[in-house]
């Protein structure tokens, strides 16, 4: 297991994290998995055994259940971990009830601090942009959480590059405590975090955790082109995410992943964890199980290495086609690249050159 600094903190997290959106299964989320205490605690046994030190969860998850399943399946090993939450999700029905207000942040990490059994978290991440709270009002809620020692640090989640800039700008005019991480998504199919995302976080120095690595289910092996998805699986029992633009193109993406793992004697998961953890700005990969038959397996993916070519393989397979402005910046023959953007930008103009060639 490697270990990787967490944006621009000290602070040093596992290539892979532990995800618990599967823990309790309660409140719209039995469709992810039940996992109880007994069996929570067993993968957390085992993570740790293989070096695993980030667990990552949520107060949405289960309406709060999941945190209650970690509080009481963590015990004795809750200072062997970075404990990573989320808050800003509606946990009820009043006007204050969600968002990232002062009010409502501080009621919520004192609600999860109750659930998870700890006097901190480690890491506290707002769920998602709130676009109604001043971003200086959550940023002075969250640094007021630092002096209190109810939190150490704090990140994002779901938010757009412009958002987490903005964020970024205030902290820094305000001379408030800026986050130190994003949690996005970010597949093999949906890599639309490479046009402004991570570009924004390797200029930043912002760590970044992604959550559903896998697809929610789409590329561990169990949907494939021709084939009824099994209804026990994530992706055949009705769950709503992800949302898939091209479903042709998803079914090239995970045939491309499954022939590499055939040349390597792999599953379809392994070769999407191990292309993904080779990517540019990435730092930890979340995996949430339901079996511990899958989380060994998730966790094997480590051991896993991908050569040149197969890397290379998989990423002109998925490659998104380029966007405005970034492919005008090479049919005006831009210099001067960023380099937080170069690593993405050297492959669309791969794409932009083949058409050429085919053109003449």
């Amino acid at each position: 297991m490697q270990y990787r600094k967490l944006g621009h903190s000290g602070l040093m997290v596992s290539e892979i994290a532990l995800g618990t959106l599967t823990f309790a299964g309660k409140a719209g989320f039995e469709k992810t998995g039940n996992v109880g205490v007994a069996q929570a605690r067993r993968f957390i046994d085992i993570a740790l055994d293989r070096g695993v030190n980030i667990i990552d969860t949520a107060d949405l998850y289960s309406a709060g259940g999941a945190e209650e399943v970690v509080g009481e399946a963590l015990g004795e090993n809750r200072n062997r971990v970075v404990l990573a939450t989320k808050a800003r999700s509606p946990m009820g029905d009043g006007p204050n009830d969600s968002g990232a207000s002062r009010f409502h942040l501080i009621k919520a990490c004192e609600d999860s601090l109750r659930r998870l059994k700890t006097d901190h978290i480690d890491l506290y991440q707002i769920h998602n942009w709130d676009g109604i709270t001043p971003p200086e009002e959550t940023l002075r809620a969250l640094e007021e959480l630092v002096k209190s020692g109810k939190i150490r640090y704090f990140g994002t989640s779901n938010y757009t590059a412009w958002q987490m800039m903005k964020t970024l700008g205030t902290a820094e005019v305000n001379k408030l405590i800026r986050p130190i991480s994003q949690q996005i998504y970010y597949t093999p199919e949906s890599r639309e975090a490479e046009f402004e995302l991570l570009p924004m976080a390797l200029d930043q120095d912002i760590g970044t955790l992604i959550w559903g690595p896998m697809g929610e289910g789409l590329l561990t092996g169990t949907v494939r082109r021709g084939v009824k998805t099994p209804e026990t699986s994530r992706q055949g029992n009705g769950w709503p995410e992800p949302y898939v633009h091209d479903m042709e193109h998803a079914y090239d993406v995970i045939d491309v992943l499954a022939d590499v793992g055939k040349e390597l004697n792999a599953s379809v998961a392994q070769v999407c964890l191990a292309w993904l953890s080779s990517r540019p700005g990435i730092t930890s990969l979340i995996v949430g199980n339901r079996t511990e038959e899958h989380l060994r397996e998730n966790l094997d993916a480590v051991e896993l290495s991908l050569s040149d070519e197969q890397r290379q393989r998989i990423e002109q397979a998925t490659r998104p086609a380029p966007r405005y402005p970034y492919w005008h910046r090479f049919t005006s023959g831009m210099d001067r690249l960023d380099p937080a953007e170069k690593p993405f930008l050297n492959e669309y103009q791969q794409t932009l050159d083949a058409r050429k060639d085919l053109e003449r």
